[in-house]
């Protein structure tokens, strides 16, 4: 069993925690990587053994840690002990800029297509061979996984999506025209492709969760069902339960 954490202060504190409890425990899971930290961190750390086989129990040390499990040092070997694994796979973001340079990135949580200037970004959006949209008119879109619907996603009032719809996101950004466009759910088979129409004029910058690519030109975006990450959560505290309680959130708000 490994445990890496952030670099803050409660982070350390919550690792020196553990390492006591577990040092006079019987668990033994040499496949899990217990992670101290936020969901940035946890983001971080997926992408950094995105070639492993681990399991990653995530312990909540920032702020919402919606990718995270809450630390309570009595119950700790017993959490882990019984905790349910789910998989996800992560978005792959292909991006050719200005100067025709590709770059690839993983997205756990979604693609970010951000106006990089005071101009609205202009937008052209397909599905394979099928035109989502023209051309939209907008600070920017939004391409989001079911994990990560609750996240930027639910800020600019996209779906909620459940962990096991096979589906993706695509949500407009503060769209200018047309106004009313709501966006897109499409299967997580899709290629999604989205073009600069104006790129010298409207530059636009993609962005997979926190690597950003500037002066994007052409974005594709597609599911890469090749990698799983596998997340441990506490029984009671599963994301699928997290997802559904934002759900009713929304319905009753």
């Amino acid at each position: 069993m490994q445990i890496i954490s952030d670099i803050n202060q409660r982070s350390i504190k919550i690792k020196s925690q553990l390492v006591k409890i577990l040092s006079k425990s019987k668990i033994i899971k040499s496949k899990i990587i217990i992670v101290i930290g936020g969901d940035g961190f946890m983001l971080q750390t997926l992408k950094r053994n995105k070639n492993s086989n681990k399991l990653f129990y995530g312990v909540n040390s920032g702020n919402y840690g919606f990718l995270m499990n809450k630390f309570s040092s009595s119950n700790i070997v017993k959490n882990l002990s019984k905790a349910n694994m789910i998989s996800i796979s992560p978005l792959e973001m292909i991006v050719k800029n200005n100067k025709n340079q590709v770059r690839k990135s993983l997205a756990i949580n979604e693609v970010s297509i951000l106006r990089q200037s005071r101009q609205a970004a202009s937008l052209s959006i397909k599905s394979g061979s099928k035109t989502i949209i023209k051309k939209l008119v907008s600070d920017g879109i939004l391409v989001s996984t079911p994990a990560g619907s609750t996240a930027y996603n639910l800020s600019v009032h996209g779906p909620i999506l459940n962990l096991n719809s096979k589906k993706l996101s695509i949500s407009p950004i503060s769209p200018f025209r047309p106004r009313r466009w709501k966006g897109k759910i499409v299967s997580d088979k899709s290629k999604i492709v989205i073009n600069n129409l104006y790129p010298k004029k409207r530059p636009i910058s993609a962005v997979a969760d926190n690597i950003e690519v500037r002066n994007a030109n052409n974005i594709i975006i597609k599911t890469n069902q090749k990698i799983k990450f596998n997340l441990l959560y506490d029984k009671n505290n599963s994301l699928q339960k997290k997802i559904k309680i934002e759900q009713l959130r929304r319905e009753t708000s």
